[in-house]
């Protein structure tokens, strides 16, 4: 490297490195957009740079500055890399009133920018790896403070259903070999024992709001949802028959729909079996009405209810 791209490289490093002053925005921009747009030597120095600055152990205090003044999104997006690099390596030693500081301003974070794709699909990762630090121990009223935020706004509720989707594929599909079988059962005890929150919200959803993707979200939600609830919130509510009756002949949200009844239909139990013919039937109806127009999944759906009789 030529000596003078070193010179500029150890005072990039000492200016942002340095906590005891303000964080200059523009020479970060400056240092990501040589890490994205740059070439060799100074593509190295850039990544140098910011890779000791992201482990610095205080380098999380530089995030709200990063995310409110920068204009560069490469740089916004680096600001939440440190977020969740902290979380993963450094959680269980931070002190918890800085754990506090983080979990308020990430929810906070999504909250504000809810309605802006531009950075929420990250944000939503990092706070998902800090419901798997905190919740339910730390954060016990998570479920009902997701729920309750999500009546205030149909933005924030979308976001909300992908976060509750998310937290369900943690606990009940990835959970296995990660985490110790005590604690994976009391996640999912903990998620069970709050469901009927989420379905009051999903109903809710799915009976009221006009808002496309909103509804489309609760649905794919829904579906993460349907291998563990208690068999009562399916069988014993209008869910069955509004997924047919409302959302099967819609187009957009027909694929969804069917995957949900699908996925109904391979529940394994006796005890609900008069259900599962009017299932078979009803669906089969509604399906006649659009059989040009639906895919090849409902083979699967076929094979499923044909298994069972």
């Amino acid at each position: 490297m030529p000596a003078i791209m070193t010179m500029l490289a150890d005072h990039a490093a000492r200016q942002l490195l340095d906590f005891n002053q303000k964080l200059d925005i523009n020479l970060l921009d400056n240092v990501v957009n040589c890490l994205y747009h740059g070439e060799g030597a100074q593509q190295r120095m850039a990544q140098e740079v910011l890779t000791h600055l992201k482990e610095h152990p205080d380098a999380w205090t530089r995030v709200d500055t990063i995310l409110e003044f920068s204009q560069n999104m490469n740089t916004k997006y680096y600001g939440l890399q440190i977020l969740e690099n902290v979380i993963k390596t450094r959680w269980k030693i931070l002190p918890r009133n800085q754990c506090e500081g983080i979990k308020k301003y990430v929810v906070g974070l999504i909250i504000k920018t809810s309605s802006d794709p531009t950075c929420v699909e990250k944000e939503k990762v990092v706070l998902n790896l800090i419901l798997k630090q905190e919740w339910p121990k730390h954060w016990p009223t998570f479920i009902s403070d997701i729920v309750g935020a999500s009546r205030t706004s149909e933005s924030l509720c979308q976001n909300n259903m992908v976060i509750l989707k998310l937290l369900s594929e943690e606990v009940f599909d990835f959970s296995s070999g990660q985490i110790t079988q005590v604690k994976a059962k009391h996640l999912k005890d903990s998620m069970c024992n709050e469901f009927s929150q989420i379905f009051q919200l999903c109903q809710f959803v799915m009976e009221n709001s006009q808002n496309a993707p909103l509804v489309h979200a609760t649905l794919e939600t829904l579906l993460r949802f349907l291998n563990w609830i208690p068999l009562g919130y399916i069988f014993e509510t209008k869910l069955i028959s509004t997924l047919i009756y409302k959302f099967l002949n819609v187009p957009m949200f027909r694929n969804v729909s069917l995957k949900c009844l699908t996925e109904i239909a391979g529940v394994s139990v006796s005890q609900y079996e008069e259900q599962f013919v009017t299932l078979f039937t009803l669906t089969m109806m509604q399906l006649k009405q659009v059989m040009f127009f639906i895919n090849l999944s409902t083979v699967s759906f076929h094979k499923i209810i044909f298994c069972r009789t």
